[in-house]
């Protein structure tokens, strides 16, 4: 009993350690984007960044410090205004970008050419934000206002996120100009969607729902020939309020094409339905 819970805790402890180097590693990759490729093709991006870059524009003042200077006091609004969900890990990703940002200051520029920066300055970004995320942690800053206002004005936090974003872009399109606020636009989008295909993964699944009057036929050549599991759900017709049954079937990307084929060799007047499952977690399917 004893083996077994020292066991746990070590699992434990492995999977903490494990966080915060995601955490750190994380930091590393946006740290060097922004040293390598945003700040000196003037692309400020949203975020304690982006405010970073117009700041140091104006007065020549280390980015590493203005980040310092903005992330702590909002850090410390944070646990004051939302509580003790900001937790250490939060504090560590906070704290850790500055301070790579200060190491690689001396980093030469990987390009001059802003499209080219915006974009792969976008995709290093969202990259290591996507591993910080998978730490289970956040990097702070003006993500930190954007909850402050979600829960006091009860906005969407999507919104809060655009609308703080937003000011920075229209403030380095007046600082620089609207063609760089531009570039930032195209950094911010590369950045989401970096951040989606770390988190996700490139092997998206597929849900599938089959209304066909060979349900059972069907339900066979999935379980059999493709080897997946299925659930019938229960349903009832919309205009001629039947009773009918559902298949529901979740498969993997390069099962798909297979279940189509078979599907249409059963019953090729079958009503089907196919929608991106973004995360699947369970038997047959990695986690």
């Amino acid at each position: 009993m004893m083996k077994k819970r020292n066991r746990a805790t070590r699992k434990i402890w492995l999977v903490k350690t494990l966080d915060y180097f995601y955490v750190i590693l994380g930091a590393a990759f946006i740290a060097i984007a922004f040293n390598v490729l945003l700040l000196p093709n003037h692309i400020a991006s949203g975020g304690v960044s982006g405010i970073s870059t117009i700041i140091n524009s104006l007065t020549g003042w280390t980015p590493a410090f203005i980040q310092w200077a903005l992330n702590i006091p909002l850090f410390i609004a944070g646990v004051f205004f939302l509580g003790y969900q900001f937790g250490i890990k939060t504090f560590v990703g906070t704290m850790t970008i500055p301070l790579f940002v200060y190491l690689s200051q001396g980093f030469e520029p990987w390009t001059r050419e802003p499209l080219v920066a915006a974009l792969f300055g976008g995709v290093l970004v969202g990259f290591g934000l996507g591993i910080v995320f998978r730490g289970k942690a956040s990097t702070g800053g003006t993500d930190v206002l954007a909850q402050i206002v979600h829960k006091y004005f009860h906005l969407s936090l999507g919104i809060c996120v655009a609308i703080i974003d937003g000011l920075v872009v229209i403030s380095a399109m007046f600082v620089f100009s609207i063609e760089s606020g531009l570039y930032a636009l195209i950094a911010l989008f590369a950045t989401s969607k970096t951040i989606d295909l770390v988190q996700v993964g490139l092997n998206q699944s597929k849900t599938v729902l089959v209304i066909s009057e060979h349900q059972e036929e069907i339900r066979q050549a999935i379980l059999f020939k493709i080897d997946r599991g299925i659930t019938r759900l229960s349903a009832k017709g919309g205009y001629t309020d039947d009773e009918k049954q559902i298949l529901l079937c979740v498969i993997s990307q390069r099962e798909f094409p297979k279940l189509k084929e078979v599907v249409k060799e059963i019953d090729s007047s079958a009503f089907v339905v196919v929608m991106s499952a973004s995360e699947v977690m369970g038997e047959g399917f990695s986690v």
